[in-house]
């Protein structure tokens, strides 16, 4: 199923109400798009939804947050899906909760999916005045 909605950031509330009532308790989103696309943004209306207080910025150089409310945030734009797996991180994903991750590749995504994660895909795509977020799941 995919969902497409198109949204300000004025309006970004909207895309997380949808993926608050529509994403189960546990899962992996695979976030996708160009760079300042709004992947961070969106995880960060996400956790602010959920009343996450503490600051939320791109993992970049950890490769992971955790926060409060089983909320994991992962970039991985200079990780191959092995080296991933070669630090461990892939257990990661036993934890309860979501799971947001950027810049995850096609190679994990289908590895998850084949052990039985349940992965969510939501492709972001900036227009002038908006996003357009496709969500497939």
């Amino acid at each position: 199923m995919v969902k497409e909605i198109e949204a300000s950031l004025l309006e970004l509330n909207n895309v997380v109400t949808y993926i608050n009532d529509t994403l189960p308790e546990n899962v992996i989103v695979f976030l996708r798009g160009d760079l300042a696309a709004g992947k961070t943004t969106l995880t960060q209306a996400i956790a602010k939804a959920r009343g996450i207080e503490a600051e939320v910025t791109s993992p970049t150089f950890s490769l992971q947050q955790c926060y409060a409310n089983d909320l994991y945030h992962y970039d991985l734009y200079r990780l191959e899906h092995e080296e991933f797996m070669q630090l461990g991180l892939f257990e990661e994903f036993e934890k309860s909760g979501w799971h947001m991750v950027e810049w995850g590749s096609d190679a994990l995504k289908t590895f998850l999916e084949g052990v039985g994660y349940n992965v969510i895909l939501i492709e972001i795509e900036a227009n002038e005045n908006s996003r357009t977020y496709r969500i497939t799941s």
